[in-house]
């Protein structure tokens, strides 16, 4: 799948979850495909799942963990393309990119509920929390605009 022609792909549908402990930190998690790269939980939506049920399956995918609570759903919708030398690679070249929407949540559990390998097919290598401010720095280049957005989004609730 070469030479795709990216304009005529559509955006994949995408919850990302912005996961606050008690206080007021992020959880991040390092890829396992992109070792250096962090970013907080985020999948796709399955055909008939609503945003609500599509962020708390993919907490307890990606983190491994179901406790926490909703505090808010961001209004707009966030969309990026991929680099070019991916689309072929992710999604079977079906999609541009994502079109996120964005879900605030706040940790209800211990560090010790997180289990990064509870999934069949881990996304993380290790994870930390994190101030909300400093994320940007540490996510792949080609999302750090979207992290932006999510920033602004949900800095009043630290």
């Amino acid at each position: 799948m070469t030479n795709i022609n990216k304009n005529n792909l559509l955006y994949r549908p995408c919850v990302g979850i912005a996961l606050f402990n008690e206080q007021g930190q992020v959880f991040v998690g390092e890829r396992i495909d992109t070792p250096g790269a962090w970013q907080m939980p985020q999948g796709g939506i399955d055909d008939g799942e609503d945003i609500v049920a599509a962020a708390l399956r993919e907490l307890q995918e990606e983190v491994g963990t179901g406790k926490a609570d909703i505090i808010e759903i961001a209004e707009d919708k966030i969309r990026y393309d991929l680099p070019d030398h991916l689309i072929s690679k992710l999604w079977n070249g079906k999609f541009r990119g994502q079109e996120q929407v964005w879900v605030a949540m706040k940790f209800t559990g211990e560090d010790s509920d997180i289990n990064l390998n509870l999934d069949d097919h881990p996304e993380f290598s290790a994870w930390q929390w994190m101030d909300l401010s400093e994320i940007i720095d540490f996510i792949v280049p080609f999302k750090r605009d979207i992290y932006v957005k999510v920033v602004n989004a949900f800095s009043h609730l630290v």
